[in-house]
């Protein structure tokens, strides 16, 4: 068994799980996979089935964890964040299944964490500018926004706020109470970047460059970012009351 693992929600992502999970077992650092599916129409978790089977003969590297239906983004990675708690990996990773996020960064985040003294390394698209590929400009522009509205309501000292592509020393996963997490979306990556920094541990911004899916169907909602919207305030005040310990 690796000591990382990453963490990959799916639903109708057909087209790229094959492809997404032989980029990941072909990196030069072994990391394990988790996919958490949410019972998807289109027989995501079949191709991961008949994967296991030919990944696995040699050690369990991939593995699959199968929900009744589609439960939402943030719900599934607290799913795959005990898993990983429970099984004993140091560090753990998030990431999407469609190619917006190269998988060759994953050794990158995780540098960051075991060499960096940082506990939480965070694919930034906008830390060094903005590295976005084959967005439409208004999209650019919203995320843009986003991540300087959440820096304003709580002074987080981090550019991209929404990233997904995150890599978490497992010590931050034990200490923020996960069945607490309130939000499903965007807010739910700002929750744990908001989360983590109120307890006392370092996050550190590390450069990628984010290319927009080129196969399946975004998953992007205007529900999602009116959640993040709110959800931020929400998120401030609620920190008022609250005592963060190490």
């Amino acid at each position: 068994m690796s000591n990382a693992i990453v963490i990959i929600p799916t639903y109708n992502e057909r087209e790229n799980v094959a492809l997404i999970i032989q980029a990941v077992l072909a990196l030069p650092r072994q990391v394990d996979i988790l996919i958490v599916d949410d019972n998807s129409p289109d027989g995501t978790a079949a191709i991961v089935e008949v994967l296991q089977r030919e990944i696995n003969q040699s050690g369990a590297r991939l593995h699959l964890m199968q929900r009744a239906g589609k439960q939402g983004l943030g719900t599934a990675y607290i799913a795959g964040f005990k898993y990983a708690l429970e099984k004993g990996y140091t560090f753990i990773l998030e990431m999407d299944a469609d190619f917006s996020h190269d998988p060759n960064d994953l050794v990158r985040l995780i540098d960051a964490c075991e060499t960096g003294a940082t506990d939480m390394a965070i694919g930034s698209r906008y830390v060094t500018g903005v590295n976005v590929v084959n967005w439409p400009m208004g999209r650019v522009l919203l995320s843009w926004f986003a991540s300087r509205y959440v820096r304003f309501i709580t002074s987080m000292p981090v550019f991209d706020t929404t990233a997904g592509f995150i890599c978490y020393r497992r010590k931050v996963l034990e200490t923020i109470p996960l069945d607490e997490i309130k939000f499903v979306g965007y807010a739910f990556q700002i929750e744990l970047k908001f989360k983590a920094w109120k307890y006392g541990f370092k996050l550190k911004e590390v450069p990628i460059i984010f290319t927009e899916r080129t196969r399946g169907q975004s998953k992007m909602t205007p529900g999602i970012f009116k959640e993040a919207f709110v959800g931020v305030v929400q998120l401030e005040i609620g920190s008022w009351f609250r005592k963060y310990k190490a």
